[in-house]
C-alpha cells in the first residue's frame, strides 16, 4: 500500500535527481545540454535569409597548384552592382564538408550581402573557394596547402577581376572560422613585409577550436606536430592591427574556447543563444556582414 510518507519520499527523491540531473547537463558533466536546451526553447530562433534580390554571382575553376587540383570558386556581389565592380573583398572560407557553394547554398550569403549593402554597410564582394571537405584550411602532410592557395593563387586571381585585394577582410563558419583565423596569424610576417596586399579584419562564426590535441576533431590534424604549428591561440602578435570578431552559439561544442581566443584577442563579438547549426550561422550573419564591411571601409 502507497503511503503518504512514501508518495512524499518518492516525489522528494524524483525531484532530487531531476536537480542533480539538470545540474550535470548545464555543468557539460553529461552530454545532451544542446539538446535539452533545444527543446526548451532557449537556444534561438534560426536565421531566416532576407526576401532580397541576389546579385550577381561570377564562378569558375582555376588550376591550383597549392591544392594541387582544379578548384571552384565564387565571386558574390550585392544586388545593384556589375560583376566587374570594383570594390573590397572578402574570403569566404566554408565548414567541414563544403565547398565554394556552401555560401550561397547552406546560408544564403548572397542574399544576405544585399541585405547588409542596403541597410548601410559600405559594399564588398564576397569570394568563396574549396578548401577541401576536411582539410581545416592549413598545410596537410600530403602536400595540400590550401593557405597557399588563397594567398599565392585566389587572391591574385581576385586582384585581376578588378577587385581590391590591399585591404581584404576574412570571414569562416566552423572549420572555415578556425581556418580564417589562422590565415590571418600565419599572414602575419607577409604583412609586415609587403603591406600592400594585407588581412584588415576577420570574422569567425563557431571556429572549430581545441586547446588539446587529444580533443581534437579526428583527422582535423595530421598529427600533435601539425596541431601544435597550427595552433591559433598563443599567437597574439598576428592579429596585429587586425580588427577581429567572435561569435559562438552558448550551447555549441566549440563555445568555451571561443570564448578563450576572444578574450585572449580582446575580441568583439560573444557569446548567443544558439548550436552549432546553419540556423544559428543565418542569424548572425548580419552582424558579422556589417562588422566586416565597416572596418573594410575605414
Amino acid at each position: 500500500m502507497l503511503t503518504r510518507r512514501t508518495f512524499v519520499r518518492t516525489g522528494v527523491a524524483a525531484a532530487i535527481t531531476g536537480v542533480v540531473a539538470v545540474t550535470a547537463l548545464e555543468s557539460g558533466a553529461i552530454p545532451g545540454r544542446g539538446r535539452f536546451h533545444d527543446l526548451l526553447g532557449v537556444t534561438g530562433p534560426d536565421g531566416v535569409v532576407p526576401d532580397v534580390p541576389a546579385g550577381p554571382v561570377v564562378s569558375g575553376t582555376f588550376a591550383s597548384r597549392g591544392r594541387g587540383t582544379d578548384v571552384g570558386y565564387s565571386v558574390i556581389y550585392p544586388d545593384g552592382y556589375a560583376a566587374t565592380a570594383r570594390m573590397p573583398v572578402v574570403l569566404a572560407l566554408h565548414g567541414r564538408g563544403g565547398d565554394h557553394r556552401s555560401a550561397v547554398n547552406d546560408l544564403g550569403m548572397d542574399r544576405f550581402l544585399t541585405s547588409a549593402v542596403r541597410n548601410g554597410t559600405p559594399p564588398f564582394a564576397v569570394a568563396t573557394v574549396d578548401g577541401g571537405q576536411d582539410s581545416y584550411w592549413h598545410r596537410r602532410a600530403d602536400g595540400n596547402d590550401p593557405g597557399f592557395m588563397l594567398a599565392q593563387e585566389f587572391l591574385p586571381l581576385l586582384a585581376a577581376r578588378g577587385l581590391n585585394t590591399s585591404r581584404y577582410g576574412v570571414f569562416g563558419w566552423s572549420m572555415g572560422g578556425y581556418g580564417a583565423l589562422l590565415q590571418v596569424a600565419l599572414l602575419y610576417w607577409q604583412r609586415r613585409v609587403a603591406p600592400s596586399v594585407r588581412a584588415v579584419a576577420v570574422g569567425a562564426l563557431s571556429p572549430a577550436l581545441w586547446h588539446r590535441y587529444a580533443d581534437a576533431q579526428p583527422g582535423a590534424f595530421d598529427d600533435e606536430a601539425d596541431f601544435e604549428r597550427s595552433q591559433v591561440f598563443g599567437r597574439r602578435v598576428g592579429f596585429e592591427d587586425v580588427a577581429v570578431r567572435i561569435d559562438c552559439g552558448r550551447d555549441d561544442p566549440f563555445a568555451a574556447a571561443a570564448q578563450d581566443l576572444r578574450a585572449e584577442l580582446h575580441a568583439a563579438g560573444g557569446q548567443q543563444a544558439g548550436l552549432h547549426t546553419g540556423g544559428y550561422w543565418r542569424r548572425m550573419l548580419p552582424d558579422q556582414l556589417r562588422f566586416l564591411g565597416t572596418k573594410l571601409a575605414h
